[in-house]
């Protein structure tokens, strides 16, 4: 049996479409300006970032939850971007296709936050 470890993914509503595109199975690739992929480790700073910032910005943010290869997803140390729950993997932008292989089962999308109409 294969051991997974749980990632969360703030995002906004054009990345979501791309993943639900997909069949919920993969992350679209980065565009030129985002250099790094970066899921997070905890839920509560996914809720943050999409409610905070991707509202703000996209109108409505998303947390997707998913799992990846435990033995693969090692290979990125863990990146404390803040605060102590603030924690990270960097994924380079090259290395997501391969990230994406080792993900297993289906995103899920776990929260929704819209700007108030």
């Amino acid at each position: 049996m294969t051991t997974t470890t749980t990632l969360w993914r703030p995002t906004g509503p054009v990345e979501l479409d791309l993943v639900r595109e997909s069949g919920w199975r993969e992350w679209p690739p980065r565009l030129p300006e985002q250099p790094i992929f970066y899921p997070v480790l905890n839920e509560d700073y996914a809720i943050k970032i999409a409610r905070d910032w991707n509202v703000r910005y996209d109108g409505a943010g998303f947390v997707t939850r998913f799992e990846v290869e435990t033995d693969f997803v090692q290979r990125y140390p863990v990146q404390q971007a803040g605060g102590k729950t603030i924690l990270e993997l960097w994924v380079p932008a090259e290395e997501l296709a391969e990230f994406n292989t080792h993900i297993v089962g289906k995103i899920e999308v776990t929260h929704e936050f819209r700007r108030p109409v």
